[in-house]
C-alpha cells in the first residue's frame, strides 16, 4: 500500500504544483484587493443595486466587505467546481486510467493485491488533494496580516475543511463511476456534470425556495464555505466524509470483481448483448 501511495504521489505532482501555483496566485491577489474593495466609498450601495436573482444565487452578497463575506463569495463559493476539475479528474485516473493504457494488469502481475492498490491510491490521492488545499490556504493566512482582515490562522483553515470534503467525495464518485462506466473520461465526464449541477441548483434554490426540498438530498447543500470561518458544522464535515468512505468501499468492492482489460476503453454495450457474447465464447 505504501508503494501505491508513493506511486500516486509522484504521479499527481505535476497537478499538486499546477494546481498549488494557480490557487497561490489567486489567494495572494484577493488578500492584495481586500482593503481597497471594502474601501471603496458607496461600494456596499452597488452591491445593492444589483438584480434581486444575482444577489440570490451567491448568497449573502452585503457581507462582501465582511473579512468572512469576502471569502465566501470570492473564493470559496466556488472552489468545489474549481478544484472540483482536479478532484473528478483525477479519481476517475486512479485506476482505469493505468487500465486503458494496459499498465494496470502489470501491476497486478507483481505480489500486490488489489487492496492495497485501490486504497494505496486512493490515500494518495487524498494527500495531494489536502496539498493543495494547505497551499490554498498559506496564500491567504501569511499576507493577510498587513491587511484589515483580522482573522487568525485557525479561522482561515476551517472552512478548507468543508472543501477537502466536498472534492474527496465527488472524487470517490468519479473513481467509482469510472468502474460502472465505459472508460475514464466518460466518468470524469459525468462526475463533473454532477458537481457543476449541483452548484448551479444550490444558486437556483436560493431564488426559488421550492428547490430547496431537491438541494436538502445533494452534498453541497451541507457545504459551509465561508461560513465555516466563525464555526464548523462538525455534523455536515463528518457526514460529508461518510458519504465519501462509503463510495471508496463500494470502489474498492467493485474493483475486487473486475476483470482488467489489457487496454482501451470499453463500450456501451447492453448487459444482454455482454451475456448473449459471452455465452458463444464459452460454447
Amino acid at each position: 500500500m505504501l508503494v501505491e501511495f508513493k506511486h500516486t504521489l509522484r504521479r499527481l505532482r505535476g497537478s499538486m504544483i499546477g494546481w498549488g501555483i494557480g490557487l497561490a496566485l489567486y489567494g495572494l491577489l484577493m488578500v492584495a484587493l481586500f482593503d481597497s474593495i471594502v474601501g471603496i466609498e458607496g461600494f456596499e450601495e452597488l452591491i445593492a443595486s444589483y438584480p434581486e436573482e444575482i444577489l440570490a444565487f451567491f448568497g449573502d452578497m452585503m457581507t462582501i466587505t465582511t473579512p468572512k463575506g469576502y471569502l465566501d463569495i470570492y473564493y470559496f463559493a466556488y472552489m468545489t467546481v474549481v478544484v472540483g476539475i482536479f478532484a473528478v479528474g483525477a479519481g476517475a485516473n486512479l485506476l482505469v486510467g493505468d487500465e486503458e493504457k494496459g499498465i494496470l494488469d502489470l501491476v497486478l502481475a507483481h505480489p500486490v493485491s488489489r487492496t492495497a492498490v485501490v486504497w494505496g491510491r486512493l490515500l494518495g490521492f487524498a494527500a495531494a488533494t489536502a496539498a493543495i488545499l494547505f497551499v490554498g490556504w498559506l496564500s491567504w493566512v501569511i499576507p493577510a496580516g498587513g491587511t484589515g482582515m483580522n482573522l487568525t490562522w485557525i479561522e482561515f483553515l476551517r472552512p478548507f475543511f468543508p472543501l477537502f470534503a466536498v472534492l474527496l467525495l465527488f472524487g470517490t464518485l468519479a473513481l467509482l463511476l469510472s468502474l460502472l462506466l465505459p472508460s475514464a473520461r466518460a466518468a470524469s465526464m459525468v462526475a463533473g456534470g454532477l458537481l457543476v449541477a449541483n452548484f448551479l441548483l444550490v444558486g437556483l434554490a436560493n431564488i426559488n425556495p421550492e428547490l430547496q426540498s431537491v438541494v436538502e438530498f445533494t452534498p453541497l447543500h451541507y457545504y459551509q464555505g465561508g461560513d465555516a470561518v466563525t464555526e464548523l458544522n462538525w455534523g455536515w464535515l463528518l457526514g460529508l466524509l461518510a458519504v465519501s468512505v462509503a463510495l471508496a468501499l463500494l470502489s474498492w468492492w467493485r474493483f475486487q470483481r473486475r476483470d482488467i482489460r489489457v487496454g482501451g476503453e470499453r463500450g456501451w454495450r447492453l448487459f444482454a448483448l455482454r451475456r448473449r457474447a459471452r455465452a458463444e465464447r464459452e460454447a
